[in-house]
Protein backbone atom coordinates (compact mmCIF):
# COMPACT_ATOMS: atom_id res chain seq x y z
CA UNK A 1 0.00 0.00 0.00
CA UNK A 2 0.95 3.56 -0.90
CA UNK A 3 -0.15 6.84 -0.02
CA UNK A 4 -2.24 8.75 -2.68
CA UNK A 5 -0.17 11.59 -2.75
CA UNK A 6 2.87 8.99 -3.91
CA UNK A 7 1.27 7.85 -6.80
CA UNK A 8 2.41 7.71 -10.89
CA UNK A 9 0.48 10.17 -12.82
CA UNK A 10 -1.90 8.55 -15.57
CA UNK A 11 -2.20 5.28 -13.30
CA UNK A 12 -5.23 4.07 -12.00
CA UNK A 13 -5.81 2.37 -8.37
CA UNK A 14 -8.07 1.50 -6.08
CA UNK A 15 -8.27 3.37 -2.26
CA UNK A 16 -7.66 0.60 0.42
CA UNK A 17 -8.40 3.10 2.90
CA UNK A 18 -9.35 6.61 3.76
CA UNK A 19 -8.67 8.30 7.34
CA UNK A 20 -9.13 12.01 8.05
CA UNK A 21 -11.71 14.59 9.27
CA UNK A 22 -15.04 13.75 8.78
CA UNK A 23 -16.50 16.52 6.86
CA UNK A 24 -13.76 16.26 4.22
CA UNK A 25 -14.58 12.30 4.17
CA UNK A 26 -18.37 13.12 3.65
CA UNK A 27 -17.46 15.24 1.10
CA UNK A 28 -15.33 12.71 -0.96
CA UNK A 29 -18.50 10.28 -0.13
CA UNK A 30 -20.76 12.40 -2.23
CA UNK A 31 -18.55 12.61 -5.14
CA UNK A 32 -18.58 8.44 -4.91
CA UNK A 33 -14.80 8.58 -3.95
CA UNK A 34 -14.37 6.01 -1.05
CA UNK A 35 -12.94 2.73 -0.20
CA UNK A 36 -13.19 -0.03 -2.43
CA UNK A 37 -13.56 3.07 -5.34
CA UNK A 38 -11.25 3.31 -8.51
CA UNK A 39 -9.62 6.33 -9.04
CA UNK A 40 -7.18 7.78 -11.83
CA UNK A 41 -4.54 10.11 -10.91
CA UNK A 42 -4.69 13.16 -13.71
CA UNK A 43 -1.59 14.89 -12.12
CA UNK A 44 0.80 14.70 -9.14
CA UNK A 45 1.85 18.57 -8.42
CA UNK A 46 3.92 18.91 -5.49
CA UNK A 47 1.12 20.40 -3.04
CA UNK A 48 -1.74 18.70 -4.42
CA UNK A 49 -3.01 15.88 -6.49
CA UNK A 50 -6.03 16.01 -9.25
CA UNK A 51 -7.67 12.92 -9.47
CA UNK A 52 -10.84 11.50 -11.52
CA UNK A 53 -13.32 9.46 -10.48
CA UNK A 54 -16.03 8.12 -12.76
CA UNK A 55 -16.65 11.81 -14.70
CA UNK A 56 -15.91 13.84 -11.85
CA UNK A 57 -12.24 15.52 -11.06
CA UNK A 58 -11.16 16.43 -7.85
CA UNK A 59 -7.90 18.43 -6.51
CA UNK A 60 -7.08 17.16 -3.04
CA UNK A 61 -4.41 19.05 -1.15
CA UNK A 62 -1.40 16.70 -0.25
CA UNK A 63 -2.38 16.31 3.61
CA UNK A 64 -5.30 14.96 2.24
CA UNK A 65 -3.87 12.48 0.12
CA UNK A 66 -0.99 11.35 2.91
CA UNK A 67 -4.16 10.18 4.15
CA UNK A 68 -5.60 7.64 1.45
CA UNK A 69 -4.11 4.35 0.91
CA UNK A 70 -4.65 2.73 -2.82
Amino acid sequence: MQALSQTKRGESYTIKWMFGIPEVLEFMKRYQIQEGSQVQVIQNHKDCVIIGARDKRLAIGKEIADRIKV
